[in-house]
């Protein structure tokens, strides 16, 4: 617990984005694997950033959007930073939407050999079908956002989804906390449900949760197909909105094996690299950061099981 950490500012990991490959190359991994980044069609991403242009008239905290750039600029960007694998995490919030987020997530994947072949689905009749087409085309990672969706994850339109993600054991990354904004059925009781239903289901819990941190932490450490992301965890922007409890780094100290890394990029309102210096801070060790930027969501991304 008490290793060494390498590089950065203050011990605290890379200060700018610019020192974040050293930073990777001294902790000794080959680069970043973030399971949790967008790239979206531009009019989706469009839309996406209006709606966070206007947090700061709704909520008072204002969300600039530091990687406003165009779409070949930020696969630059990443690359820059020493990231080696990284997801598109489209989601489908209406009907008739997922069938071609998934389109360009492929296309996207076919021009980019670095990222992640994703997929989205919705409760809609013909999700299942739509979920083993995904699959026998190689998606290795989903994304279902129950927030923005206003839907709930235990929809019985879902249930043939979930057996087919559940035995290709290919991770959903769920985003279905109360923050930073809640909705209709985000919380941790749907999600309870859905594991008890279905046990092999890999799910990744977005944002670790928040502001539930702790109850998302102990349903992880509890359940061995449940996971966390790390996105916005702990930086100074989320801890102004869902403070991060003050014993959450002891309770995650032991869960290296059960945390991915997640950035949010483009969407963040801060450097890339101040969600490593976030995580730093928490003074889990060398092994501990480099289990959650690359060993994990590599060793979960390696158990997916393409029909």
């Amino acid at each position: 617990m008490n290793e060494q950490r390498p590089g950065g500012h203050a011990g605290i990991g890379p200060a700018t984005d610019e020192e974040v490959p050293a930073y990777l190359q001294a902790l000794g991994i080959p680069g970043l694997i973030d399971l949790h980044v967008h790239f979206m069609p531009d009019n989706v991403l469009a839309k996406v950033w209006s709606y966070f242009d206007g947090e700061a008239q709704r909520t008072g905290h204002p969300w600039p959007i530091s990687y406003r750039m165009p779409e070949a600029q930020r696969v630059t960007a990443l690359e820059e930073l020493g990231v080696i694998a990284c997801g598109t995490l489209n989601y489908a919030h209406r009907p008739d939407m997922a069938a071609w987020l998934n389109e360009y997530s492929r296309q996207f994947a076919q021009r980019h050999p670095k990222a992640i072949r994703s997929g989205t689905f919705y409760p809609e009749p013909g999700a299942t079908e739509l979920v083993r087409a995904a699959l026998a085309e190689g998606v290795q990672l989903f994304k279902v956002h129950v927030q923005v969706g206003g839907f709930t994850p235990l929809d019985p339109l879902l249930e043939g989804a979930w057996e087919l993600v559940a035995e290709a054991r290919t991770p959903v990354v769920i985003h279905c906390g109360h923050g930073p904004h809640a909705g209709r059925f985000t919380g941790i009781e749907p999600i309870r449900e859905l594991v008890a239903r279905h046990p092999q289901l890999v799910l990744v819990i977005a944002h670790a949760g928040l502001p539930d941190y702790v109850q998302f932490a102990q349903l992880a450490a509890k359940n061995p197909n449940v996971y966390l992301d790390t996105t916005m965890v702990g930086t100074g922007f989320m801890n102004r909105i869902a403070p991060l409890p003050a014993e959450y780094p002891e309770l995650v100290a032991g869960l290296s094996h059960k945390i991915v890394f997640g950035s949010d990029f483009p969407n963040i309102p801060y450097s890339y690299s101040h969600q490593i210096q976030a995580l730093e801070s928490w003074s889990l060790g060398a092994g501990w950061m480099r289990d959650v930027l690359h060993h994990t969501p590599r060793r979960l991304l390696q158990a997916v099981r393409n029909s």
